[in-house]
This record gives C-alpha cells, structure tokens and sequence, in this order.
C-alpha cells in the first residue's frame, strides 16, 4: 500500500478475479451483460447485494441501470473481516480497479466523519469485498464518480439513527447530488423458500421506510442480513433526506445460478426515493 496524491492512499483491489473479473475488458462485458438498458432517474438511496457477480451480478446491475448516478457517491458496507474500527472512513486516496481508480472525495469523508461520529481508517477496508464489488457498477455509470467508503459494525438501533442523520447532514452540505450506496445480502445459508419468508419479514420493513423495524425485525428474528446495520443507517439518512418510497426491483438467491436450493444465499435490490 502505497500513498497517493495529496497524502491519500492507495487500496488495491481484494477480491478482483473472485468476486468480479480481475481483467478490464471481463469488467466491462460482465456489466454490459448485467445491466439491462432500462430508464434511469436520480435517487437518494440504493440497496444492493454484494455477493460475487456470477451470483448477485443481475440483483445489482437491475438497480445501477435504473439509477442516474451522480459525480459523488457513499458506500455504506458491513465489516465481515473484523479488523478494523466499528465506524470505518477511508478518508483519502484511490480504490484501485482493473482498469483505473475511483477516488475518494477526500472533503465529503471529512464531512461522514465529523458530522456522523466516524473515524478514518484503513484496516476495515483492506480485505473487505462489501464495497469494491460495487465500484465497478458505479463507475460505468458515472466515470468520474468518486465515493466515500464507509464501514460499520456492531451498532444499536440508537447509534445507527444518529449515523444516518450525520450521513444525511454530510450529503446536504456536499456541493452537489450525492448517492447512498447500502451493500447487503439477505438471508445466508437456508433453503430457497425459507430465505424467501424471512427475506420478506426485513423487506417489508425496508419498504415502509421503518429503519428502527427493520433493526428490530433482524435482531428480534435472528435474521442472517449481514448488512442490516448499514442498511438501517442508509435508510435512517434517506428518511431524514425527505426521502418516501423504497421500491423492491429484483430478488433473487444463490441457488438460481448454482441449481442448489438446499442452502442459499438471498438477495435483494431496491431503489429509495422522494416520490
């Protein structure tokens, strides 16, 4: 890890030729042929999964097709690697992808940090596939888009509302549009229809626009949505964004690429809007 302009750093990439192609030009065909040409509009809020493509690829590229992405985005991912503090920032510098880098919008991880009580750090992020798999899908979108990557774990409901309202105090007073970006999958390991109602049980509460219910459902339920947590706080943000609706746009499980029902990972894409 080297550090890059303006005593930023470079991440280079974890889970390239894993999670998503390690080679430029695979990048560009495996997105082409995972989002469709559909219409797009601004948003104030996605939930994508972040599963590797050949799983989750369809789930996410049917939400990024539908979405006018603007030059700034902020990913709001769960920690799976334990390193790390429980509010992660990387604060400066390039993420580093076959083909270019994203930058970091330095003055907008400024903003997360002071106004939603994070902290800059790196060890979070280092071996984390929550946040990259999206940065491919956001760049074809929006080439010059540069992102804030923010990770999070072990949260109350209580300490994610108060994350959410410094979120979207950060994004009103960012110069221009700014897209939430919540990276979860759904339930992990179950069998298809099991993963379908207990999916249903935390998407009900997404589309009611309920981040409190959908902590509680979780917890309560012992769901598996190992993104719950940023979810809850990109929805808490979105809310006090002025933001009404979360729209459902694809679900889908492991088992439809790997034919195995018995044991299957959900996933879930939703756009989160003010109509």
């Amino acid at each position: 890890m080297d550090p890059s302009a303006e005593g930023g750093w470079v991440r280079e990439p974890a889970v390239a030729g894993r999670f998503y192609p390690g080679d430029a030009r695979a990048v560009e065909r495996e997105l082409a042929r995972h989002m469709p040409a559909a219409q797009a509009a601004p948003a104030t809020a996605v939930i994508v999964p972040h599963a590797g493509w050949m799983y989750s690829g369809a789930v996410a590229g049917a939400v990024y097709a539908r979405v006018e992405v603007p030059a700034r985005a902020i990913i709001v991912c769960p920690n799976h690697t334990g390193r790390g503090v429980r509010r992660s920032v990387w604060a400066s510098g390039v993420w580093r992808l076959p083909g270019g880098d994203v930058p970091v919008d330095g003055a907008l991880a400024r903003a997360v940090c002071e106004s939603a009580g994070m902290q800059a750090d790196r060890g979070a992020h280092l071996g984390e596939h929550a946040a990259e798999v999206h940065l491919p899908f956001l760049r074809a979108r929006r080439p010059d888009v540069a992102v804030v990557p923010v990770c999070l774990v072990h949260l109350t409901f209580e300490e994610c509302e108060r994350a959410g309202q410094g979120l979207a105090q950060a994004v009103r007073a960012a110069p221009g549009p700014v897209l939430l970006v919540a990276s979860t999958d759904m339930s992990h390991y179950v069998p298809a229809e099991t993963a379908r109602r207990l999916d249903r049980l935390a998407l009900d509460r997404v589309e009611a626009m309920d981040p409190r219910g959908l902590h509680e459902t979780v917890e309560a339920n012992d769901l598996s949505m190992c993104g719950y947590i940023p979810t809850t706080v990109v929805l808490a943000a979105a809310v006090a964004l002025g933001a009404k609706t979360a729209r459902l746009v694809r679900y889908g499980h492991s088992g439809e690429t790997s034919g195995d029902d018995s044991a299957v990972v959900g996933y879930a894409g939703l756009v989160v809007d003010e109509s």
